[in-house]
């Protein structure tokens, strides 16, 4: 499934390619037919992401809501003469005078109001990625995690507590703060929580401007291989990178979970 800075990214692809334009929108498997009528000719206004969530804003305070979930994925070209046609079940298909982009899949593609809109995001945690100036969104994750008994590997892959974070980076955050997945919340320290916190910034901030997940300040340069991005995730059975142990793997609510259980005692 992708992760937050995916979505993020393909917001900002949106904006570049169609923001303030009158556009086509369509729906070749005809599964969206309702709702590409409404927004059909109207206006591009901005898309926006909140964690794994892609509003876009249309002329008439209409909004397209987009989650890709675990097949979901956005396709974008550019045209001189005639827009291409398109190809397999796409959903979704946005078109201008040069650009193209159709989406495939998804679990959620629909429209909604902006009381709609509200709705959905107040039940959402701070996104890292979103501005966060006063620090308000920093500790409002501290203040839900510290609340909580259950354990901070369920905690970051909880929608409601963090926005954005999936496995990929679950696994990593807590490998680089030296936290077991298992601890409960209320147990990790504020200071430990303000590194994954920051931390999670970070890394996602590399995912956007990349377009990979990459977590090894080591790989920064260039694009690395698969198999050097990461310290733990998928590396199951192999020698940690930084004790020699022996990565671990389990299963915590019915997902793949990884671990240094050296490094995160």
């Amino acid at each position: 499934m992708p992760e937050g800075h995916s979505v993020h990214r393909h917001a900002k692809k949106l904006n570049e390619l169609f923001a303030d334009k009158n556009l086509e929108i369509s729906s070749p498997q005809g599964r969206f037919a309702s709702g590409a009528e409404v927004l059909n000719t109207r206006k591009f206004i901005k898309a926006k992401a909140h964690g794994k969530q892609l509003f876009a804003e249309f002329e008439g305070r209409s909004f397209l809501r987009i989650h890709l979930g675990i097949y979901g994925k956005w396709g974008f070209r550019n045209y001189s003469d005639n827009p291409p046609e398109p190809v397999g079940q796409v959903r979704l298909r946005i078109t201008s005078e040069t650009a193209v982009a159709d989406l495939r899949g998804p679990t959620a593609c629909e429209v909604l109001t902006s009381a709609e809109v509200r709705k959905i995001t107040s039940r959402l945690g701070p996104d890292p990625l979103q501005p966060d100036p006063k620090k308000l969104k920093k500790q409002d994750f501290i203040n839900r995690v510290s609340k909580s008994q259950v354990s901070i590997g369920q905690l970051l892959m909880n929608q409601e507590i963090i926005a954005g974070i999936g496995n990929v980076y679950r696994a990593e955050l807590l490998f680089r703060a030296g936290l077991s997945p298992f601890t409960p919340g209320k147990e990790v320290s504020q200071e430990v929580l303000e590194k994954i916190w920051t931390d999670a910034q970070r890394l996602m901030k590399i995912g956007v401007k990349k377009g990979i997940m990459l977590t090894r300040e080591d790989k920064l340069r260039g694009r690395p291989k698969v198999s050097d991005r990461y310290y733990v995730y998928k590396r199951q059975g192999l020698s940690c990178r930084e004790c020699g142990g022996m990565v671990s793997i389990a299963l915590m609510q019915a997902r793949k979970l990884y671990w240094c259980p050296t490094c995160q005692a």
